[in-house]
């Protein structure tokens, strides 16, 4: 008796020890990093909550200075807020850490163009379609810049070249029938403003108003 008392209790008491360490012992978690941040970010943007999302790109940002997503991202949120020297300060910054960034250098080429800085904003477009040839937004982009700059011929060509990489790019058609428009071609431009709004765009009717005036009112 003695001897299978002595084993029941050595029995409990290991029994003891393993429950205390399945039921006391905790997994840490890891802090949530960077990317966690920017993801939840995109999550914040994409619902309209744009103020948890710059709060979550800053604490990315504070987390990892160097992490180019959160800089562009806040660039991005703050360029839609008409912030355009904040939102440059911020895609300059992802361009330093990634001096490729296709989506920076874009976005920034659009901040540009809205400040009225076409030739810099013509510049980063260039850089985007260096990097990436087929970047046909950059294309279209680009030739609005040299639109408002007065070179139809120019602006021609690259919408020319958005509309080769992507043949139901409506925007890139009305861009370029606005062109012709301008150059006082006007047959070009009414087959381009049908193609756009076959392929979806929604051409303003006042406009047509003074594409027929132009035109003669033959249309």
């Amino acid at each position: 008796m003695k001897r299978l008392h002595g084993s029941f209790t050595a029995l409990m008491v290991f029994a003891g020890v393993f429950f205390y360490f399945v039921g006391c012992a905790e997994v840490q978690k890891p802090s949530p990093d960077a990317t966690f941040y920017t993801k939840r970010g995109v999550e914040f943007q994409l619902n309209g909550q744009c103020e948890l999302a710059i709060s979550d790109y800053n604490k990315a940002i504070e987390i990892d200075p160097k992490h180019a997503s959160a800089y562009n991202n806040r660039g991005l949120l703050q360029m839609n807020s008409r912030h355009y020297d904040q939102a440059i300060s911020d895609f300059d910054k992802a361009i330093s850490i990634k001096p490729k960034s296709v989506i920076a250098y874009y976005n920034r080429g659009m901040a540009w163009q809205y400040k009225g800085q076409y030739d810099r904003a013509i510049a980063d477009y260039s850089n985007v379609i260096g990097i990436n040839p087929r970047h046909a937004m950059a294309y279209n982009n680009r030739g609005s810049a040299f639109h408002y700059k007065g070179q139809y011929d120019r602006a021609i060509s690259d919408y020319n070249k958005a509309i080769e990489i992507d043949p139901e790019y409506a925007l890139a058609y009305f861009n370029r029938g606005v062109a012709y428009f301008k150059k006082g071609d006007y047959d070009r431009a009414w087959e381009d403003f049908l193609m756009a709004q076959a392929l979806g765009y929604s051409v303003p009717p006042e406009f047509f108003e003074q594409f027929r005036k132009a035109y003669g009112g033959e249309i």
